[in-house]
């Protein structure tokens, strides 16, 4: 469906910062939780799957391409 997108790195600092955010999810309470929870997830599944739509939308790229 989606080219991939998302490079080594940016993949792996996606994963940390979606695994941050839903462990605060769990140590804040109110709306902000939810926030933090979608963000977690959106950020975790961008990493899982290799590819974001908004980089697609924008012409970005951080894959290294294969020689």
């Amino acid at each position: 469906m989606f080219k991939n997108n998302v490079g080594t790195t940016d993949r792996t600092i996606r994963g940390i910062i979606g695994v941050i955010a839903i462990i605060a999810y769990f140590m804040v309470s109110g709306g902000w939780s939810w926030v933090l929870l979608v963000v977690g997830i959106v950020m975790l599944a961008t990493a899982a799957l290799g590819t974001c739509p908004p980089y697609s939308l924008l012409g970005i790229n951080t894959c290294k391409m294969k020689s």
